[in-house]
């Protein structure tokens, strides 16, 4: 250990006392002892030890024998190679959070999932037990937490969310080599939670949604379509691209999506796969593009405040769908859109909406996998590829263009769905754009 075995007496002086000094009384006739300059100040004695990483520790004890005692404990952790440094356990819960974060970004995790993280942290875990010192925590601060949500919050499904990020948390603080209980998180009692209504569209509900949408903002129209006929999630669809649609085969190219306007990898590697879909999809893309340039209709006043403000127009990405402003479609923004349409939508109560609250945009890939099963034009095996569901054999990285999800296939369930409803709804549909009239219209 690098230190005596012995505790260290802080209180008195044994060896080489100053000229004229007087013991003290905790001395004996034959083993005089001299005050030192602490004398009766705090803890009388110390563990002086050096740990493996060469850092020197002094905790103080009341006694000789429980500063004998730990010197025992530590020498025989030391040797058996179990020892954890006790200052670990007084850094506070706060800072094994900030912790955590950084290095699950440092490390280039889910964004989206460390955002969850971050939010049920700031919000809930923090201000409950941010300022404790993290080897304080036990069992009962646990339950007593998952109260303390059931009260707060009216989601019981939430409350089960933010739990679990308080239990990777303080695995975390465990793997870290803070002293906790390891059944910190074990056999606490949660609010039972029903399962999710599975919420199934018909064509029609799907058209009324998209109506919807181009009420409330028509460039995001759009995105409705692509989910109902192509399966992609809404990163994917925030980040479809001009370049990645093949408008002569009518192929999606799935290569990225999009968090909070940055370009990310895909959720899975099975995700990433060239998608034939349905020429109605690529009417809708079509007529998107050509009713819809990049940046929206700006008025004379915008204008001048930009001037004023030196404003600078953002990059074009090629994103298919952007805000008015040609920046890529931010989630919250979306979510503040689709809830609109989803008032207008249910308006109509002839079409027998499910339960508004249950609804999700994630609902229309479920349509999408649904639809393609029931159309009798392909079997479970194909509608599985075509919903990338599966895992792939083939090393992606070998190819210029990821592969297709399904060789030699002709996707046309979904003209058969929507064409006769949409036929007199719509207008004459514009030609086809190509990628000049986009960078006009841009």
């Amino acid at each position: 250990m690098g230190e005596s075995t012995k505790p260290f007496d802080r209180w008195h002086i044994t060896r080489n006392p100053r000229p004229g000094a007087v013991p003290c009384r905790c001395g004996a006739k034959s083993a005089k002892l001299y005050p030192s300059g602490e004398h009766g100040r705090g803890q009388r004695w110390q563990a002086r030890y050096t740990d493996p990483e060469g850092n020197r520790h002094k905790p103080g004890f009341d006694s000789y024998a429980e500063a004998q005692s730990h010197l025992d404990e530590v020498a025989l952790a030391i040797r058996a190679n179990t020892w954890v440094d006790p200052e670990v356990g007084k850094k506070s819960v706060s800072f094994y959070a900030d912790e955590m974060i950084e290095r699950r970004r440092a490390r280039k995790k889910d964004e989206s999932t460390t955002s969850t993280y971050e939010s049920h942290l700031r919000n809930h875990i923090l201000p409950f037990a941010g300022r404790r010192e993290s080897q304080t925590l036990k069992r009962r601060d646990t339950a007593a937490f998952v109260d303390h949500l059931i009260k707060k919050l009216d989601s019981s499904a939430y409350v089960v969310q933010v739990f679990k990020t308080w239990r990777i948390l303080m695995h975390y603080m465990i793997d870290e080599d803070v002293p906790l209980a390891a059944n910190i998180c074990a056999r606490i009692e949660l609010p039972e939670v029903a399962d999710r209504v599975e919420v199934a569209y018909s064509p029609e509900q799907v058209v009324a949604l998209a109506e919807a949408m181009r009420q409330v903002e028509p460039r995001y129209e759009i995105l409705i379509w692509i989910a109902a006929c192509a399966g992609l999630r809404l990163g994917e669809a925030f980040g479809l691209r001009w370049g990645d649609v093949d408008w002569e085969d009518s192929l999606l190219f799935i290569v990225e999506q999009r968090q909070r306007g940055k370009a990310k990898k895909l959720k899975t590697e099975s995700s990433r796969v060239t998608l034939p879909v349905d020429h109605f999809l690529m009417d809708r893309l079509s007529e998107h593009v050509a009713r819809h340039p990049r940046n929206g209709t700006v008025t004379d006043r915008s204008l001048r405040r930009r001037r004023q403000t030196g404003f600078t127009p953002p990059p074009d990405e090629g994103l298919i769908t952007t805000n008015r402003y040609g920046r890529p479609v931010q989630r919250s923004d979306f979510n503040k859109k689709w809830n609109a349409a989803k008032d207008i939508a249910w308006a109509d109560t002839s079409l027998g909406w499910p339960d508004k609250e249950e609804a999700r945009y994630h609902d229309l890939k479920r349509f999408y996998s649904s639809r393609l099963g029931a159309s009798g034009h392909h079997d479970p095996k194909t509608t599985q590829a075509l919903s990338r569901h599966s895992s792939f054999s083939e090393t992606w990285d070998t190819y210029a263009r990821p592969p297709r999800a399904v060789e030699n296939v002709v996707v046309r369930t979904f003209s058969e769905s929507f064409a006769p409803l949409t036929e007199l709804q719509r207008r004459q549909e514009p030609e086809q754009a190509d990628p000049e009239a986009w960078d006009e219209a841009s």
